[in-house]
């Protein structure tokens, strides 16, 4: 396990990023390490986050203002930070602050990251990135702040504690966090339950317009660029349509895909104890988890369904 006390040991320029189109667990844990850090560094250290712009759902977190949504020139960092990145094509856009960072940390729990930088802690059976750097993290340092940074990190990554990478030793953490009186329940409706207006109507067409296919066994939809630009919606207004697609009764496989670019779709992927749906990403140069996984890939939305489709039914029969 690293200590993150002896990587920063004399450092004067701290870094920190997560992956692009951030969720909830890289917010959370992101931003529980940046507020450590702050915590711990000695005074005149700089202590720098950047993620890409972000809506006002976890603006509730402790430091939410201070994240640089600016990728500009940046002076090199003694110690850099990924979290929740399972390579380093995850983060684009502060891929430059990595390669020139004197020590590079990768703080990750994929299944599918084979190892990077030059400091690594990877766990592919935690729940989130958040349980990993509450492992780091003394429980005498802990406070209220990070506390919820993390927690909030955890949840959104478990399904609220459902998914199958909730484990014993994430109920433990996620005790040991809820234990500073914060209003757990209120962070989790507000952070992942509500949905705006706009959220809900994609949810809802989304819903509509899916089909079944496997024999009842896989489901899919798709939300097109003209879709998008009716509802005026972003690519945040998305999440949660596969994870509400995977509750269709003796569905085992969900895919859900939308319109990045011409003839390009963003794919996400879920599966029940049945089916590995990272293994089907990483066919298509994507990643993730046993049964949370994506990918990015070209060709109509037939071609894309269809190449899916034939790996689906491999491990389905």
């Amino acid at each position: 396990m690293l200590d993150i006390k002896k990587i920063i040991e004399g450092a004067r320029r701290i870094g920190i990023t997560g992956h692009e189109r951030p969720d909830g667990d890289c917010i959370g844990s992101t931003l529980g390490l940046y507020n450590y850090l702050k915590k711990i560094c000695p005074q005149g250290t700089t202590i720098d986050i950047f993620l890409e712009t972000l809506g006002p759902r976890y603006s509730y977190l402790k430091s939410f203002d201070e994240i640089s949504f600016d990728f500009g020139p940046q002076e090199k960092y003694d110690v850099f930070f990924t979290l929740d990145c399972s390579t380093p094509d995850r983060f684009p856009k502060a891929s430059e602050y990595f390669e020139k960072a004197g020590k590079t940390v990768c703080i990750d729990h994929h299944v599918s990251n084979e190892g990077f930088g030059s400091e690594r802690y990877i766990d592919g059976d935690a729940s989130s990135a958040s349980e990993l750097v509450c492992r780091l993290i003394p429980k005498d340092e802990m406070d209220e702040d990070i506390a919820i940074c993390l927690y909030s990190g955890i949840i959104s990554d478990s399904g609220v504690l459902q998914f199958s990478c909730t484990s014993p030793d994430t109920l433990r953490t996620v005790a040991d966090l809820i234990s500073f009186g914060f209003d757990f329940t209120a962070i989790i409706d507000k952070s992942y339950y509500e949905k705006t207006y706009v959220q809900n109507q994609l949810l809802g067409r989304a819903l509509v317009e899916s089909v079944r296919f496997l024999d009842g066994r896989a489901i899919f939809t798709c939300v097109s660029r003209s879709m998008m630009e009716f509802y005026g919606a972003t690519p945040k207004d998305l999440d949660g349509i596969v994870n509400q697609l995977l509750m269709t009764k003796d569905v085992k496989c969900a895919v859900f895909m939308y319109e990045s670019g011409p003839m390009q779709y963003k794919v996400s992927l879920r599966g029940d104890n049945d089916i590995d749906v990272a293994r089907i990403a990483v066919l298509f140069g994507g990643g993730g988890h046993i049964k949370a996984a994506g990918c990015t890939m070209s060709g109509t939305m037939y071609d894309v369904i269809n190449n899916i489709s034939e790996q689906i039914e491999l491990q389905l029969d």
